[in-house]
């Protein structure tokens, strides 16, 4: 076990992406905090690692909120007494595929304001009580639009690309402290897409746009890549928990590149 007497925080803990790595992390040893608006979401996860053997809490938490989360890493802290990995796997449904010449600032700035907001706030305050310890793994996530050019997702490119940015900045200005901070920036994984996740109903509207059916804009994006396949939330969670285990110990300021080879680092 890679995370054995581990203490987790997962933001977003209930959707597609949040949860999976959740399950890897308590099947690694870590126990598991997760938070997140939707309790009844959040003890479904938790009640299955609970069923296969693990330990995890839950708390409706609003990670945008300063004094949501300050008061549930306080509580976290009554409970486990360290914080050792965090990881913010929140998301936001947003407008996508409207043309630049068309595109309101509104919302523009709306997955920017929302995806810097939530990584700060959540990233900050693991930081005060990781830095005690002068150990700690921050992990974010990103997608590859943070380096594609457009046409259609100018807000959520720029969001991508700010989260990027923070966490390299994050990771030279923690590092001294001995945190370690990791973005994950993974292709379309048609797993979480499937389960109903807030990427399928952005998916679902740019394939519309472009006269195709989500599958086929599914496949389109399998093709484009030089694995001919997108990407598991299997995949995407076991290397969270390797970027969150002492094996990757030498690793901060990078971002894991697991798009199938669509972008190539």
């Amino acid at each position: 076990m890679i995370l054995k007497n581990k203490t987790a925080v997962i933001y977003g803990g209930g959707g597609a992406i949040g949860s999976a790595v959740a399950r890897a992390f308590a099947r690694e040893g870590a126990v598991v905090f997760l938070a997140g608006l939707k309790l009844e979401k959040l003890n479904a996860v938790a009640d299955e690692i609970i069923a296969a053997g693990g330990m995890a809490y839950t708390a409706q938490v609003d990670a945008l909120d300063e004094r949501s989360v300050e008061e549930h890493v306080n509580d976290v802290m009554i409970k486990a007494d360290r914080i050792d990995i965090t990881l913010n796997a929140v998301g936001f449904t947003h407008v996508q595929g409207v043309p630049f010449a068309e595109l309101s600032l509104e919302d523009f700035e709306f997955p920017i304001a929302k995806y810097v907001r939530t990584n700060y706030v959540t990233a900050q305050a693991m930081a005060r009580r990781m830095t005690k310890n002068h150990s700690g793994v921050i992990l974010t996530l990103s997608t590859p639009v943070s380096l594609m050019p457009g046409p259609g997702f100018m807000g959520h490119s720029v969001a991508c690309a700010g989260i990027e940015a923070f966490s390299r900045h994050l990771a030279g200005e923690l590092g001294p402290t001995g945190i370690r901070v990791i973005c994950l920036r993974s292709h379309m994984i048609p797993e979480a897409v499937a389960a109903g996740s807030h990427s399928r109903e952005l998916f679902s509207l740019n394939a519309e746009k472009a006269g195709i059916t989500l599958e086929q804009m599914l496949a389109g994006a399998a093709e484009g890549t030089l694995l001919k396949r997108l990407p598991t939330l299997s995949e995407v969670a076991n290397t969270a928990a390797f970027m969150a285990s002492d094996h990757a110990g030498a690793m901060t300021g990078t971002v894991a590149n697991l798009t199938s080879g669509f972008i190539l680092n």
